[in-house]
């Protein structure tokens, strides 16, 4: 059974070796624990069998918010846990207030861009290089809530 929370301290080692396993450059520990403390930062996480398997977080300032992660371990990937993930970040960002919400994603990332596209993100730009290993270029994408 999926279980859907907000992350908690404990779950800091959790998050960092599901990005390792999800992104090129992860974010160390000690980053992942720094969102804790700041201000407009809702980090929510799936864990299944005691084990932490999909993170989204978003940082708000007023009205609009960037989404700084989406992770989904790759063996359960298209189960619909990002597509649960993201929908409870709108629900949360549109009863914080937040009107506006942004995202980068990889030009080659087709499966996310779907997934971004079905919850109402739209291309607004693209960010050249953004990426590295490999570099690529960001779509940046927004909602309108």
């Amino acid at each position: 059974m999926m279980r859907y929370r907000n992350m908690e301290r404990k779950d800091c080692q959790a998050v960092q070796a599901l990005f390792e396993e999800c992104f090129s450059h992860p974010w160390k520990k000690e980053a992942i624990e720094e969102t804790l403390c700041m201000e407009g930062y809702v980090s929510l996480v799936v864990e299944t069998d005691q084990r932490i398997v999909g993170y989204i977080g978003y940082r708000s300032v007023l009205d609009e918010a960037d989404i700084t992660n989406v992770a989904v371990s790759p063996d359960l990937r298209r189960q619909g846990i990002g597509h649960e993930l993201l929908d409870r970040l709108l629900f949360l960002a549109g009863q914080k207030g937040i009107c506006t919400i942004y995202l980068e994603v990889r030009v080659s990332n087709t499966a996310a861009i779907t997934l971004y596209e079905h919850a109402g993100f739209r291309v607004c730009g693209q960010r050249k290089n953004y990426y590295t290993e490999p570099e690529e270029d960001a779509l940046l994408m927004s909602y309108s809530g």
